[in-house]
């Protein structure tokens, strides 16, 4: 079994102000409860038949933000599409949505990276590994990533909450063809390949939900579509205070903590990942005598959270 822990990777964009954006956000409480498709231009099935078997249900039976969600059991054929409008091709986007397995149920996802040729059908897209949730049945609160068809082998195991709803953030590097995962905003893994099979990637197309076993019980809701990296704006260290001294740094920066850092990467002002450390102690400093004098995004990891800071040099 194959273990990946790849250091994050360059990001397109590094910051809520600097180019990114909500492209999408989608609760399912415009709808009414049934069939999915045919009431949202950004949802289809991998078919195109928008009222067959393929297409989720909306349901008010599960709800994180009440009164409707997303279904996709397990005795039906279900096989439904996330479309993502931009389809970007480079930078940093971010999929993020909240999901409800009941104890002992199975779910399945997986990003699909080439476009529909036309309407008919949707090609063969398949990317970035398949994300099952419980796949033989009987390990409930486990899941896994895998670069073949099915569930046989895992690259990469996590571990999710089950009865309760959770956050699933997925960080797609499409410049250098990784992801990385969050549940309920504490990272799974990072830098996994897109690289699946012969496949070559297009485009970020969308996120395919699909009925992968008899098992499968997952409800999905509060999808949100953004043009870069989500977590950024979403982990503080509120509860791990630090400060960067001095700013503007010159050699050295240094970093007074009360706590371990355990990761502290810089970006340049376009995203490009220029310095990256794992100290791993109290107060660190930081050798900067590399980086040319400009503006730079400083990303400092203490336990499960994380603060990003400008500094000049």
């Amino acid at each position: 079994m194959k273990k990946f822990y790849i250091m994050a990777l360059a990001l397109g964009a590094f910051s809520i102000t600097t180019q990114a954006q909500v492209e999408l956000v989608d609760n399912f409480d415009s709808y009414t409860v049934g069939k999915l498709s045919a009431q949202s231009p950004h949802w289809r099935t991998w078919s195109g038949d928008n009222n067959g078997v393929e297409d989720a249900d909306v349901t008010d039976d599960e709800a994180n933000s009440a009164p409707n969600s997303m279904h996709i059991p397990g005795n039906e054929i279900t096989d439904e599409i996330l479309l993502v409008p931009s389809m970007p091709t480079t930078g940093v986007y971010s999929v993020e949505w909240y999901a409800f397995l009941p104890s002992g149920k199975s779910g399945y996802f997986n990003m699909q990276a080439a476009k529909t040729a036309d309407g008919s059908a949707w090609n063969q897209a398949l990317m970035g590994g398949n994300v099952y949730l419980n796949c033989d049945g009987s390990t409930g609160g486990i899941g896994g990533v895998t670069g073949v068809i099915d569930c046989s082998a895992f690259d990469v195991i996590f571990s999710y909450p089950e009865d309760t709803w959770f956050k699933m953030t997925n960080v797609y590097d499409l410049t250098n063809q990784s992801w990385s995962m969050y549940i309920n905003d504490a990272e799974q893994f990072t830098g996994y390949p897109f690289a699946f099979g012969a496949m070559v990637f297009a485009e970020l197309a969308g996120i395919d939900f699909y009925s992968a076993s008899l098992n499968n019980d997952m409800y999905v809701d509060d999808v949100t579509l953004f043009n870069g990296d989500i977590t950024l704006g979403v982990n503080t260290v509120e509860a791990n205070p630090f400060t960067v001294f001095p700013n503007p740094v010159g050699d050295v920066m240094n970093i007074k903590s009360a706590s371990p850092v355990e990761r502290v990467v810089v970006y340049d002002i376009l995203g490009k990942l220029v310095l990256q450390e794992t100290p791993g102690k109290i107060s660190p400093s930081i050798n900067t005598s590399n980086l040319p004098s400009g503006a730079y995004m400083v990303n400092v990891t203490i336990g499960n959270t994380t603060k990003t800071v400008k500094i000049l040099k």
